[in-house]
């Protein structure tokens, strides 16, 4: 039986060309997600051309007393840090001449283990490198911006760069490294400086100001106990202070709206950030031909971690997730994008939003694409 839609919804449309029956399907998935218990509530914006519905639903906190869900929750976006902040501020770069695709990582970082590794083997998960900075069991509680950077200096790449993919979180401290040797900012100044004032996205931060904090979802508690609010819940990122290439931002639905805004259109009330031949590179596959999984320049395009494309939205569109259950979904073919915000690991880090992701991805893309079967790409 499917949910009533008396979910909690507050739903806002500037155009209300799509009914309110026709989401219903979005959020009851979600509604059942919450009953299951895989998230407490979540944050839902989608667009296409100059239409936009969002909605709050549920609640922000559970504990240690109920907060409702509403839009203007900022959230810890895990991973959505990689193509928000990093991503884009190296593109910048590149396109003032001051990094090279195709250079060796070691022409920035000197002391970089690796030879030949690139900056593209970087953005695309080609590397080689492993996932996360690996455990030393002599200084397992290791602390500091400087010593992460070290430790993934170190990494050795096995596989060889280029002939695989794999998902790193080393390859984004790097990068936001080379960000802040080459800029002479670090990565949280650069991107807000060059990004987020820019595009207008005023909530959007690595380590929130205190007097945000009422605003943002919990996650989960910590090892004293406590309920983290504004602390970003990587424990890499933690470590090194709370600003690090591959975690550490905290944003809003309607700030990653405009950010995906820019992605999909090349401006957001006509402020540029990329040139669009720039743009073109992040979203466009740029992982080698010899690897099955598809990657652009930060973006995800085909592999595993595709959940939130759906059944509908076609190859050409392209997207990401945080560990925190967050998720932006961007497909030019129909000039639309949804962003997908929650805090499942709230409050006992045992939500889980996978298989969400792929049933909300469907919903929107059925809504957006009025059913058109995803194309495929020989």
């Amino acid at each position: 039986m499917r949910l009533a839609v008396s979910l909690m919804l507050a739903f806002t449309s500037s155009v209300l060309a799509v009914a309110a029956t026709s989401r219903a399907p979005i959020a009851e998935a979600i509604g059942r997600a919450m009953a299951a218990g895989k998230l407490p509530g979540a944050v839902l914006w989608m667009e296409q051309g100059a239409e936009r519905t969002h909605w709050a639903q549920g609640d922000r906190a559970l504990v240690p007393h109920r907060e409702v869900m509403t839009e203007d929750t900022i959230f810890d976006a895990a991973s959505l840090t990689k193509v928000v902040a990093t991503a884009p501020s190296v593109m910048l770069l590149i396109e003032r001449g001051r990094v090279k695709l195709d250079a060796p990582v070691r022409e920035y970082l000197p002391e970089f283990a690796a030879a030949n590794v690139t900056v593209r083997h970087l953005l695309t998960h080609t590397s080689g490198l492993p996932a996360e900075i690996p455990r030393d069991a002599a200084t397992p509680d290791w602390r500091g911006y400087e010593e992460g950077v070290r430790r993934a200096c170190a990494c050795m790449p096995d596989p060889a760069p280029g002939t695989s993919f794999r998902y790193s979180d080393v390859n984004f401290i790097l990068l936001g490294e080379i960000v802040r040797r080459v800029s002479g900012r670090t990565l949280d100044v650069f991107a807000r400086e060059e990004i987020f004032v820019p595009l207008g996205m005023k909530d959007t931060e690595f380590r929130p100001a205190p007097e945000l904090r009422a605003r943002i979802a919990p996650t989960e508690r910590d090892e004293s106990g406590a309920m983290p609010r504004g602390i970003v819940h990587d424990p890499t990122s933690r470590r090194m202070g709370g600003v690090a290439g591959h975690a550490g931002l905290f944003t809003t639905a309607a700030d990653l709206a405009r950010y995906a805004r820019v992605m999909l259109r090349g401006d957001v009330d006509g402020v540029r950030l990329l040139k669009p031949e720039t743009l073109h590179l992040m979203q466009s596959t740029q992982s080698p031909a010899t690897v099955p999984e598809r990657r652009g320049l930060g973006w995800d395009i085909d592999t595993k971690y595709s959940r939130p494309r759906g059944r509908f939205f076609p190859l050409g569109s392209f997207g990401h997730t945080g560990f925190t259950g967050t998720a932006v979904w961007i497909d030019p073919s129909s000039d639309a994008f949804y962003v997908f915000l929650s805090s499942r690991l709230h409050p006992d880090g045992k939500g889980n939003v996978r298989d969400l992701y792929e049933e909300v991805g469907t919903e929107v893309g059925r809504l957006v694409l009025a059913e058109r079967p995803a194309e495929k790409v020989k």
